[in-house]
């Protein structure tokens, strides 16, 4: 993982696809990425973030557990006012993750992880918002990797 206290980059355009880390950071205050994670978001006002079902579900369990449910339940809140939109996945999906996650089985199996590489791919999207170092190993089908933007 990256350090919390780098300085992220600015001016970033199009989608951005949300991973769990800098969503939870978001929504918990006392997280070691919180600070850097609003810079972020702050500098990058026209970005559209997009995120997966399996990332809402964890960011809302973790979210819960490890800050409120009322933290759970801002976060769903805000995905309403659309600060995240969360994507619809193609009937295919499910196949396709299976298939990413068989060729980076060096990484560890994660759902959520292998949804936002799915929907990367399907929704032709190269921007990552994450602090998930795994995200360095995904590639898409023609091998280009993906772009972490909080680097």
């Amino acid at each position: 993982m990256a350090e919390a206290g780098a300085k992220p980059r600015t001016a970033v355009v199009g989608p951005v696809l949300a991973d769990g880390g800098p969503l939870l950071a978001l929504f918990n205050g006392r997280d070691a990425w919180h600070v850097r994670v609003v810079s972020w978001l702050q500098a990058n006002t026209q970005v559209r973030l997009v995120t997966t079902w399996p990332v809402a579900t964890e960011v809302c369990a973790l979210l819960a557990r490890r800050v409120a449910d009322a933290a759970a339940l801002d976060f769903l809140r805000w995905a309403l006012r659309g600060g995240v939109e969360i994507d619809t996945p193609a009937g295919t999906a499910l196949a396709d993750v299976l298939t990413i996650s068989e060729r980076f089985k060096e990484l560890p199996f994660d759902l959520a992880d292998a949804s936002v590489a799915e929907a990367a791919a399907r929704l032709r999207i190269r921007q990552v918002l994450t602090i998930d170092s795994d995200f360095d190993v995904y590639r898409d089908k023609a091998g280009k990797p993906l772009v972490n933007v909080l680097r």
